[in-house]
């Protein structure tokens, strides 16, 4: 009996090990699935509990059966998102890297595993069964006949469903030269420093949502005219900007004239307009980020 106990915990601890050689590209996965990072991780804990209920000798390849798990564990979350108030969108914060736009390659290889908003932004208009379809088989190369196991479709209706999704992706994803879109937030920063409402107003989409998270808890603002009122209410206050990258989009950190952090923004930009704006304003997620240092004083 000492034996069988003996062989069964060195079967758990292979199954741990396995299962954790899984778990960042599960996560990735998940995050690009879901675009945030607590229910990413939600997801990949679900995969865990399933695959210990489950016979792991009857499993040929993990890596694919918990892909599947973490798929359809994603597919039924982003179903019944449709079927709640739109406000449940505003739980969610994305993974947030922020950078020195001025940076080398350490800083590309920060961004590696990010998604830039911008991107976030388009894959939240996507279908559940289009954007599954995208995001495993454009960015983490699974066949369409697992994908079609998954969806529970034909291989052919699943590479529609990833063709389909690609032009949208291809027809809102933003450019690689950040330059512009980075011009566009200084020039936002600028009018809000002058309190030029109208030039707020040209800067920003019709349609802009601004999602801002603290630990008082999420608060969002539909609309130009709401946000750029929301705005000119916090002229004055004693806070310096240093431009920053976001997930590889332009952003800003807020510090106080001491230099310490108060908060993140970030800024999707489209066609010359802010279209999707995100804050983080919460001093114990602030200290967990790997901030770039303050422009130095002379």
């Amino acid at each position: 009996m000492e034996g069988d106990d003996m062989s069964r915990a060195t079967r758990d601890d292979v199954l741990v090990a396995a299962f954790e050689d899984q778990r960042t590209r599960l996560t990735a996965v998940a995050y690009r699935m879901l675009g945030s990072q607590s229910d990413a991780e939600d997801a990949v804990q679900e995969a865990w509990l399933r695959l210990a209920r489950h016979d792991s000798d009857a499993i040929d390849n993990l890596a694919g059966w918990l892909t599947t798990v973490v798929s359809r564990v994603c597919i039924d979350a982003l179903r019944s998102r449709t079927s709640r108030p739109v406000t449940s969108f505003d739980d969610r914060l994305p993974y947030l890297v922020v950078t020195d736009p001025d940076a080398g390659p350490e800083s590309d290889a920060l961004l590696t595993d990010s998604v830039g908003l911008a991107m976030l932004v388009v894959l939240d208009t996507l279908r559940p069964a289009e954007r599954l379809a995208f995001v495993l088989h454009d960015m983490f190369a699974v066949p369409f006949d697992e994908i079609a196991l998954i969806l529970d479709r034909s291989v052919e209706a699943s590479r529609m469903l990833a063709s389909r999704a690609r032009r949208k992706v291809q027809g809102a994803a933003p450019p690689q030269d950040r330059r512009p879109r980075s011009a566009v937030v200084d020039a936002f920063l600028s009018a809000a420093r002058d309190g030029n409402f109208a030039a707020l107003l040209r800067l920003l989409d019709p349609e802009v949502a601004w999602r801002h998270f603290s630990p008082e808890g999420p608060a969002s603002l539909i609309g130009a005219s709401e946000i750029a009122h929301q705005v000119m209410q916090g002229i004055g206050a004693a806070v310096m900007t240093q431009p920053v990258l976001v997930n590889g989009e332009p952003g800003i950190v807020a510090r106080t004239p001491s230099g310490e952090p108060v908060a993140v923004a970030a800024c999707a930009v489209v066609g010359g307009r802010i279209v999707e704006m995100l804050s983080l304003r919460d001093p114990a997620r602030l200290k967990r980020m790997n901030l770039p240092a303050p422009a130095s004083r002379d």
